[in-house]
């Protein structure tokens, strides 16, 4: 445990990285495995559908954390 947070389970997030701009109010990166793909397929935790074998996490304040690299 880190003396600055403790970690939880349970938490119930949709984060695909892959809603249209029109679609959302905030600013999103799209992610770079359906960009080089040239796809809508990977996303990165979405409950119940999947969990993109890349994602590694979320660091505050919304920051995604992914294993793509060039």
């Amino acid at each position: 445990m880190n003396d600055l947070y403790r970690k939880f389970s349970g938490a119930n997030m949709d984060i695909d990285l892959a809603t249209a701009d029109e679609n959302i109010s905030w600013k999103q990166d799209k992610c770079p495995w359906n960009l080089v793909e040239q796809t809508n397929l990977h996303r990165c935790a979405v409950k119940n559908v999947s969990l993109c074998r890349y994602f590694r996490g979320v660091e505050f304040p919304d920051t995604i954390l992914c294993c793509f690299s060039d």
